[in-house]
């Protein structure tokens, strides 16, 4: 009877341990995708955005949470290959990322030549390898890398939080109205948090991640 007591507990105790693997094998895991913060957008660069250096810092206190858990972080690095392209440029100064969210150690560095950091990139083998379901995102411009990336990871399947004070950008015009970088930020972020992504400010987002 002894016997039958203890191999029982063992079959308890294995099933517990399967139990314990399978629920951590199920729970999200997150990565950091630090979208094109990048020297161009800054003052004295090619395409200066409104905010950027604010957005940055925000940026950079998301990435040092990240590291400080040994989390995944994929910075995302536009290198422009339009004719005409006046920012971005290959080899410059200005097309490198900035100095507040640089990359350290074995940090993934993704080239992109399209809004979509997905596109034409290794961005989703390097997702998919580490077993990436939830996506943070940081970033420039808002209203057109951020957004098209965002909506791209949802379509294929990722969920997203889009931390918006350190995202950045500019101030549009359409058909001879201006629209200032604060209502361009509004209403893409609005328009996300529909159905694509998450929106959260950078303190809020830490308190959770803690």
């Amino acid at each position: 009877m002894e016997k039958v007591h203890v191999l029982l507990l063992f079959i308890c105790m294995a099933l517990v341990g399967q139990s314990s693997v399978s629920a951590q094998s199920m729970k999200a895991k997150q990565a950091l995708l630090i979208i094109d913060i990048q020297n161009d957008y800054f003052e004295g660069g090619a395409n200066p955005l409104v905010g950027s250096l604010e957005a940055s810092l925000n940026a950079q206190k998301i990435l040092n949470a990240f590291r400080a858990k040994s989390l995944l972080v994929v910075h995302i690095k536009h290198i422009s290959s339009r004719s005409g392209s006046t920012f971005f440029i290959p080899n410059t100064r200005g097309a490198e990322i900035h100095e507040n969210v640089a990359p350290i150690n074995n940090e993934s560095v993704i080239i992109k030549n399209y809004p979509n950091s997905f596109r034409d990139t290794k961005l989703l083998e390097v997702l998919k390898a580490n077993n990436i379901t939830d996506l943070v995102i940081c970033g420039m411009m808002t209203h057109m890398c951020v957004d098209a990336t965002a909506r791209a990871a949802k379509d294929l399947g990722f969920n997203s939080t889009i931390i918006s004070d350190a995202c950045a950008t500019k101030n549009l015009e359409i058909q001879g109205q201006n629209v200032t970088a604060q209502n361009v930020q509004k209403s893409f972020l609005a328009a996300l948090s529909y159905y694509y992504s998450t929106i959260q400010e950078t303190n809020k987002f830490l308190l959770k991640l803690q």
